[in-house]
């Protein structure tokens, strides 16, 4: 096989510490020539999984930048967990744009496997029909959390030929073979490189064409521990109904994970430049991509970076539907949050750490997103602007220079740091309100500040930012607890009531006859 991959870990780290040293050596140059410096855009640098190494993202010479990642299932509402990786991905998407790198982004639809072929059958409908009202639903959601389209959305049931002719050269080659019932399987042992992007140690994985019943392993996902040959294609049974093509070894439909090396290799070709997914791919979906495209293509690396996001909880805790932590847009929407905030919530942590979700950091996005809102509606008088003459300046313009915006844009150009993105973002916007800044300059640093509003995916003045959230049964019969023990003159328990209602994030306002409500992150105006 050609193998295209660098030395090693630490020559490409090396390299990439080169890169940003030779960047400042000319900024300081640059400077030494104009009297106000202002540093240009640093280049985006992105840690690899397969190398554990930060790695510099540029696209191969008059190439566009080439970028796949795993989409959704579509076999009913994706979950905030879904989201928050989708949302990760979108501000990389928008990033590159703002770097001003041409990008060809590809993100495919999964309409069949067994989960989709389960629930449509539940439920009456074709896996068409049923995937097709679930993939709009998507699409809905999508566009409220202001997330930009990719360039290609394949679909995996829109690809069967292409599905079936990589299949075909896997078992030509020998690293595939078909069972007595019609399946087709990945021989895990043919790929001597198996296991390298999940760090598994090739001498100890214990591999086998048939589990512990005796019956060969034809399941879309399996666990960590289990390192089996996978189904390429699942031979038709009774249960999938309707739902099969015909191969040259009868009827049946492909198994999961063949699909994303089909679709990404035909719109993107044998080896790419970026592909990510939701930690949770990293074993098997992803090294088994890897395994069957490159002994498919004897081409390496199939994807030259990987980028994957850590894990989303909620109140501590793994979402899931028994635990009654399982929430969609629609569970936040209805809790008085709009998208937009969720947004923010969602991509305020780095994205290789897990992130916690509460109604704490729900209220916290809303507080920074009204502050951010009230700090602009500030300076737009200073530069004869009006809101909506500033969210036409939210756009994807390549920065020459990021002013005093440059320590935000410069933590969001390493390693996708939004955290320290958000932090040098208000750090500027509070220096900006200095009134040395002029008319001239205000309108500049709004520019800038309006690409930097881009990449995030961050929009100002939408309807409901700051409409009131509705305040929950609980704590409206706490306030009315407290009220009556205050009148009673019942000091110990009104005080009692006043910090419970506080620990759950709101506060009451005394009046003389009687009182207010407010979230206890509220902004003063």
């Amino acid at each position: 096989m050609k193998d295209d991959r660098a030395d090693s870990p630490c020559r490409q780290l090396a390299g990439h510490y080169c890169s940003i040293l030779i960047f400042f050596v000319e900024e300081l140059r640059h400077c030494a020539f104009h009297s106000v410096p202002r540093l240009r855009a640093m280049p985006i640098t992105l840690y690899d999984t397969l190398t554990r190494s930060p790695k510099l993202l540029a696209p191969a010479t008059g190439k566009p930048f080439r970028f796949y990642c795993c989409g959704p299932t579509v076999y009913g509402p994706a979950h905030v967990g879904n989201f928050r990786t989708f949302l990760l991905q979108d501000v990389l998407h928008r990033a590159l744009e703002v770097d001003g790198i041409e990008l060809i982004h590809v993100r495919n639809i999964t309409d069949v496997d067994d989960k989709t072929i389960r629930e449509s059958r539940k439920e009456g409908e074709s896996l068409q029909a049923f995937t097709e009202k679930w993939t709009q639903q998507f699409h809905a959601d999508c566009a409220a959390l202001n997330m930009r389209p990719p360039t290609l959305e394949p679909q995996a049931t829109a690809h069967i030929g292409e599905q079936i002719d990589m299949i075909a050269r896997l078992i030509d080659q020998g690293h595939a073979y078909v069972s007595t019932d019609g399946s087709v399987y990945f021989k895990v042992k043919s790929c001597q490189h198996y296991g390298q992007l999940s760090h598994l140690d090739p001498a100890s994985l214990q591999t086998q064409s048939e589990n512990s019943a005796g019956r060969a392993n034809d399941a879309d996902e399996y666990d960590r521990e289990s390192v089996n040959d996978f189904a390429l294609w699942k031979a038709h049974k009774p249960e999938d109904g309707p739902n099969s093509w015909d191969s040259p070894w009868g009827k049946g439909r492909p198994g999961w994970h063949i699909e994303c090396s089909a679709m990404s290799t035909k719109y993107l070709g044998e080896s790419f430049d970026l592909h990510g997914g939701g930690v949770d791919l990293c074993f098997p979906h992803h090294e088994n991509e890897i395994a069957q495209s490159e002994c498919a293509t004897g081409i390496r690396p199939f994807a030259k970076h990987w980028f994957h996001c850590a894990h989303l909880m909620v109140n501590n805790a793994k979402m899931s539907k028994s635990l009654g932590n399982f929430y969609t847009l629609a569970d936040i929407r209805d809790k008085g949050y709009a998208p937009m905030v969720l947004r923010y919530a969602l991509i305020s942590g780095h994205y290789r750490q897990s992130l916690n979700l509460t109604e704490n950091s729900l209220n916290s996005a809303q507080s920074a997103l009204n502050k951010l809102e009230k700090t602009v509606a500030k300076l737009l008088p200073r530069a004869h602007l009006s809101p909506e003459e500033f969210l036409a300046r939210i756009q994807p313009n390549a920065l020459a220079t990021t002013g005093i915006f440059a320590g935000a844009w410069n933590a969001l150009a390493d390693d996708l740091n939004i955290p320290a993105c958000l932090g040098e973002l208000f750090t500027a916007l509070k220096n900006l309100d200095d009134p040395d800044f002029d008319t001239t300059a205000v309108r500049g640093q709004l520019e800038a500040l309006g690409s930097l509003l881009y990449a995030l995916g961050l929009s100002l003045f939408y309807a409901d930012s700051t409409a009131s959230r509705p305040i929950p049964d609980e704590i409206q019969e706490l306030a009315q607890q407290r009220w009556q023990a205050k009148s009673n003159k019942d000091w110990s328990t009104a005080d009692r009531l006043r910090d419970e209602m506080s620990k759950k994030g709101w506060r009451i306002l005394d009046r003389k006859d009687g009182y207010d409500i407010e979230r206890a992150d509220a902004e003063k105006g």
